[in-house]
């Protein structure tokens, strides 16, 4: 690491009580690890500082240096290296965080769980073939949902729902209160959770032209390399950038869109992760625009 990057990593672990180095920002993270140290920062300090590793290759392979860490998110803690995600995770977990921020930290309640009889069934005959191990329900910060079979650990809450035993861990048991389980023939578990936050709606081509022309109230972020955008452009579409993003209102009406349709998908998410509340993906991308709507913008 050149002495220009270390003295720049020098200020910005130096200039806030609390500095994240992650991926994206604050309110648009661009990686899954990134945004669950987010969801968790956000419990104990209203405000903290976030460097985007992403906008600086020298800055990304410099905080690993810097810090003998490999891997990003990196949090700093006055001036000193607390850890990664998984470290962050585990000091929520037991309390060390909420020392560390001088928060006092209710006890976690164990959260209201329902079970139809079918999903009921179906756990307790898959536990007896897992070795009788209770059943854990993971929920991330983007309500990503995972079913396992496991042991119990420390921090743990259990939950006793008509005969089934069921684990959550301390940031998973507030996301999961009022959460019903369906058991489908042939499907398997389908979950539904009256906490789960908005999810990314789909917009076709011609609804985004037709609100374009009725000059709708609107923000259309293309998600596409430099080099693509300089081959084709929806006319009044904005790159999307962090540094846009944390200007949006998080109600305002957002589009996305990529080439077909995939990338901005997976962008939309991050932007409904983040807290926006109106966000919409463009089924097909600028291709379908330039066979549906608009034939002058070119396809590649």
């Amino acid at each position: 690491m050149n002495a220009s990057t270390k003295s720049q990593i020098d200020t910005l672990v130096q200039g806030s009580p609390v500095v994240l180095f992650m991926k994206g920002s604050r309110h648009f993270p661009q990686c899954g690890f990134s945004a669950t140290v987010v969801e968790i920062l956000g419990q104990y300090v209203p405000k903290f500082e976030t460097v985007n590793v992403l906008s600086s290759p020298e800055l990304r392979d410099g905080i690993k240096e810097y810090s003998s860490w490999p891997t990003i998110p990196q949090l700093y803690v006055n001036g000193k290296f607390v850890g990664g995600c998984d470290i962050v995770k585990e000091m929520h977990a037991s309390g060390e965080l909420a020392q560390l921020f001088g928060v006092k930290q209710e006890a976690p309640k164990a959260p209201s769980i329902t079970l139809s009889a079918a999903a009921r069934d179906a756990i307790l005959a898959a536990s007896k073939e897992a070795g009788g191990d209770p059943l854990r329900l993971e929920i991330g910060p983007r309500f990503q949902y995972d079913l396992f079979f496991d042991g119990e650990k420390p921090g743990d809450l259990v939950v006793r729902t008509d005969g089934v035993t069921m684990l959550f861990d301390a940031a998973s048991a507030p996301r999961a209160d009022g959460t019903h389980i369906e058991f489908v023939e042939g499907q398997g578990f389908r979950i539904d959770n009256p906490k789960e936050p908005p999810r990314v709606r789909a917009m076709t081509v011609a609804e985004l032209k037709k609100m374009l022309d009725a000059k709708t109230s609107l923000v259309l972020l293309d998600v596409r390399t430099d080099e693509e955008r300089a081959l084709a452009r929806i006319d009044g579409a904005k790159t999307l950038e962090p540094s846009l993003v944390d200007t949006l209102k998080k109600d305002a009406k957002v589009v996305v869109h990529c080439h077909h349709g995939v990338r901005s998908r997976a962008a939309a998410e991050r932007l409904v992760a983040a807290g926006f509340t109106n966000v919409f993906n463009l089924e097909g991308g600028i291709d379908a625009w330039s066979t549906t709507v608009d034939a002058n913008v070119p396809r590649y």
